[in-house]
């Protein structure tokens, strides 16, 4: 139930940082995967609007 929505929270965040959604599979490699995504998840937005479109900063 919960998997959907946070695809979509996580694919955001990416977005916001200038990457793609699909970083998300990264998690399918064990163990590195995981901290990696955590690591992409805790990077600052770009302060202006970027492919995705505007950020939370730009706004």
């Amino acid at each position: 139930m919960i998997a959907v929505p946070s695809l979509a929270v996580g694919a955001r965040r990416l977005h916001d940082t200038g990457k793609s959604g699909w970083w998300q599979l990264i998690t399918l490699v064990p163990l590195i995967g995981g901290i990696w995504l955590i690591v992409l998840f805790c990077q600052p937005s770009e302060p202006k609007e970027n492919r995705f479109g505007t950020t939370a900063k730009a706004a």
